[in-house]
């Protein structure tokens, strides 16, 4: 949206300050006649929202849900919308204004709430949109980016434009607005083009909840089409494999809340909360995974080796590697036919060893024993690994990298091929020498 200079009067509503922006509207905190306290406008330009090629029927069809939303829905969870007007040239919503952040903030890997938190606020969720349902409201469009929380957790579930309306005459509503919405978050149905109830937003649910408790959505692609493929047809990871501080119990409930198969998800998101309220958490063993996470991060950051990843995935190789400490003397990998792990140093010395005679010696932020991995049962394991002082290091195994994205498997497969090439032409460079 083209930046312009803030109005001082929308309507009635004198304008205070902006505090969002998205492609199609601007949100001030405005005072409004009718209301005590600032309340919050969404303003629509549609000549400036047509420039961003926005189609005006579309952006009016969902100020349309949004107005049919507020006359049905009073719940202290989701913003109360207050009222919409519509002209010629452009639109405003008014609404409660929530002073608060939104989940997306707490998806990161490093910035992950503590999972009794997160469960906490998922539930919240649940109540807020149990009672949309039971309006006969569907909100299609549940994700972190629109749900709003304070600094005592108070929830707010905001953007009620793409709700479905299942009460209404058929014909009166559709399915699917074109061009608007977010196919990561979307269930199998829904962007199949079926029929929906309330069990896509429990899809959804489902799809933040993963979020919030890994710092990764649980399908990931470089284009849409791949991405809506793997949500119609590939299983999501394991979420406790990606985060192995959550509950055990928390792997079936995401992956209920996660099933393709309508009769095997969850039929009503009290159904979910239920399931998530029996959860049981140790507090003190979450606040410390969490800080050995960031030292972990920290450490693998800082090598030059994987100085090519970017944040988020070697966050996913904290979570999916299993982190040794050895003693001086201690065998890391014995020859065998069908290991095929391989380590990362990350403090320390190891050597390799042929007949128990030292070959080579590897130091901190070097990969060693990768040789099998790279090609698979064709490379049986030949070498020994020994530690020669006290060291420690993130070892990983086929069956662990499945569970990372597609671009973090093909750049440790790359990366794995390039130091064995490096590695070969400093033996041959060192023996002609």
């Amino acid at each position: 949206m083209m930046m312009e200079a803030m109005p001082e009067k929308i309507g009635d509503c004198e304008v205070l300050e902006e505090i969002g922006r998205g492609a199609t509207s601007v949100v001030y905190r405005v005072r409004h006649p009718a209301h005590n306290e600032p309340v919050a406008l969404k303003y629509v330009r549609f000549s400036v929202s047509q420039e961003r090629g926005n189609n005006r029927r579309r952006l009016l069809k969902l100020l349309k849900a949004e107005e049919y939303t507020a006359q049905r829905l009073q719940h202290p969870s989701i913003v109360r919308i207050y009222e919409v007007v519509v002209n010629q040239e452009d639109a405003w919503v008014v609404m409660e204004y929530f002073d608060g952040r939104s989940l997306e903030e707490f998806c990161a890997p490093d910035r992950l709430l503590p999972v009794a938190r997160v469960v906490a606020l998922v539930l919240k969720c649940c109540v807020a949109l149990g009672y949309a349902h039971s309006q006969g409201v569907v909100h299609r469009d549940i994700k972190p980016a629109n749900i709003l929380i304070d600094e005592e957790d108070n929830v707010k579930i905001s953007d009620f434009g793409l709700a479905l309306h299942l009460n209404r005459e058929a014909g009166e509503d559709s399915t699917f607005i074109m061009g608007v919405g977010s196919p990561s978050y979307m269930s199998p149905e829904q962007l199949k083009g079926h029929p929906l109830n309330e069990q896509t937003d429990v899809y959804s649910l489902g799809v933040m909840l993963f979020y919030l408790l890994t710092g990764r959505l649980p399908f990931r692609a470089t284009n849409a089409a791949e991405l809506m493929f793997q949500v119609i047809n590939a299983e999501a990871p394991s979420v406790t494999a990606l985060n192995p501080s959550l509950p055990p119990q928390m792997e079936a409930i995401v992956r209920k809340a996660l099933a393709k198969d309508q009769f095997s998800r969850y039929k009503h998101a009290a159904d979910l909360a239920k399931d998530l309220s029996s959860l049981h958490f140790n507090v003190a063993p979450i606040r410390q995974q969490v800080t050995v996470d960031d030292s972990r991060f920290a450490a693998l950051r800082a090598m030059p080796l994987l100085e090519g990843l970017e944040d988020m995935q070697v966050w996913e190789l904290v979570r999916i590697a299993a982190w040794r400490d050895v003693k001086e003397g201690d065998s890391i990998y014995a020859p065998a036919r069908t290991d095929q792990r391989f380590s990362l140093l990350v403090r320390g010395a190891v050597a390799m060893q042929v007949a128990e005679r030292q070959v080579e010696r590897y130091g901190r932020g070097e990969l060693f024993g990768e040789l099998p991995m790279l090609l698979g049962a064709r490379m049986p394991r030949e070498t020994s690994w020994v530690a020669l002082e006290a060291s420690c290091h993130a070892q990983f195994n086929p069956s662990a990298l499945a569970l990372a994205s597609e671009e973090l498997r093909e750049k440790i497969m790359s990366l794995i091929a390039a130091n064995l090439a490096e590695r070969y032409l400093e033996r041959v460079t060192h023996t002609r020498g």
